[in-house]
C-alpha cells in the first residue's frame, strides 16, 4: 500500500502536468484563431473580407496597372479583378478570382442581389443562372451558379460565385475552370472560402 502522502503527492503531480497540458493546448487554440487569412494585413491579397486559403492554391494581387492592361477583361459590370488564386499548383487548371468594386457603383440599392445581378450580367454567353440568399460565414451573401459557353473552343463551363457587401463595397468570390471537371474538381476551395468567409474590418 502507498502511503497516503505519496498519493497526495502523486496526484498533485499529476494534476500539474495536466494543468501543463491543458495550458499548452489553450495556447495552440488561440494560435490556430489568430492565424492570418488571405484577406488579411500582410497576407498575399490586402482585402476587405478574408478566408480561408486551400491547401497549395497561390494567390497574387492584381494591381491597378494590371487591370488597366487588361483592357475590357479588367472590368466586369461595375468591378475589377483585386486578387487571382491559383489552382495549378494544386493540379488543377483555373482561377478563384476576387473582384471588388466602390460602395455606390457596385450594388445600387447596396443589395448582394443586385450586385450578382450586374456581375452575371456582365458575362459574356451566360445561361441557366440560379440566384440564391445564403450566409457565408455568418455573412449575408448571394450566391449563383450558371453556365458560360466558350464559343470559341466549343464547350459550356459551369460558373460559381458569391456577392458580399462591406462597408468599403462590394465584393464577389468568382470560381470558374478550363471545363466541367475541372470546375468540380476546385469547388472544395470556393465552398472552403465561403465557409470561412469574414470582413476584414
Amino acid at each position: 500500500m502507498r502511503k497516503v502522502s505519496q498519493a497526495v503527492v502523486g496526484a498533485v503531480v499529476v494534476m500539474s502536468v495536466l494543468s501543463g497540458c491543458s495550458f499548452g493546448w489553450g495556447g495552440d487554440e488561440k494560435k490556430k484563431v489568430a492565424q492570418k487569412k488571405l484577406g488579411d494585413k500582410g497576407t498575399a491579397c490586402e482585402l476587405p473580407v478574408h478566408f480561408a486559403l486551400a491547401t497549395s492554391w497561390e494567390a497574387e494581387a492584381i494591381t491597378q496597372a494590371t487591370v488597366d492592361r487588361m483592357g475590357p477583361l479588367g472590368h466586369q459590370g461595375p468591378l475589377t479583378p483585386a486578387c487571382e488564386l491559383d489552382a495549378k499548383p494544386a493540379g488543377h487548371i483555373g482561377f478563384l478570382t476576387v473582384w471588388s468594386g466602390t460602395k455606390g457603383a457596385a450594388a445600387p440599392g447596396g443589395t448582394t442581389r443586385a450586385l450578382m445581378n450586374k456581375f452575371v450580367a456582365a458575362e459574356n454567353f451566360e445561361s441557366h443562372v440560379k440566384l440564391r440568399e445564403a450566409k457565408a460565414g455568418g455573412l449575408p451573401v448571394t450566391e449563383a451558379s450558371y453556365t458560360v459557353t466558350d464559343l470559341s473552343a466549343g464547350v459550356v463551363r459551369p460558373e460559381r460565385a458569391l456577392a458580399v457587401m462591406t462597408k468599403h463595397g462590394g465584393v464577389v468570390i468568382h470560381l470558374g475552370g478550363l471545363n466541367t471537371d475541372e470546375h468540380k474538381a476546385m469547388l472544395p476551395a470556393f465552398e472552403l472560402a465561403k465557409k470561412t468567409l469574414g470582413l476584414t474590418s
